[in-house]
């Protein structure tokens, strides 16, 4: 299913702004996705047309349990500009 490749929106209050000032929205994404895939995948999911996508790989972060230490698990983090108009339904139901 193509939603499991979406982790989760980011909601900080930079993208906040972005997504209000620059129709940009910020997603947590599988570290796989090109993009192009990650072009097509939003596009089919939500119906909308995107202009430009900027990613990138935010360092590892390091995790302590007790005496176990580990990371957390690798994510992409890809910024969307959308066409200007358009913007994306958290709220829908077919996801």
């Amino acid at each position: 299913m193509l939603v499991d490749f979406i982790k989760y929106p980011v909601i900080t209050e930079k993208s906040y702004l972005a997504m209000f000032k620059h129709q940009q929205y910020t997603f947590d994404v599988d570290v796989r996705l090109t993009k192009p895939q990650i072009k097509r995948l939003f596009e089919n999911l939500f119906e909308v047309t995107i202009i430009g996508i900027n990613t990138h790989r935010p360092p590892r972060q390091k995790v302590r349990v007790g005496v176990a230490s580990g990371y957390k698990t690798q994510y992409k983090r890809v910024i969307l500009t959308l066409k200007e108009g358009q913007t994306i339904n958290f709220d829908k139901k077919n996801i």
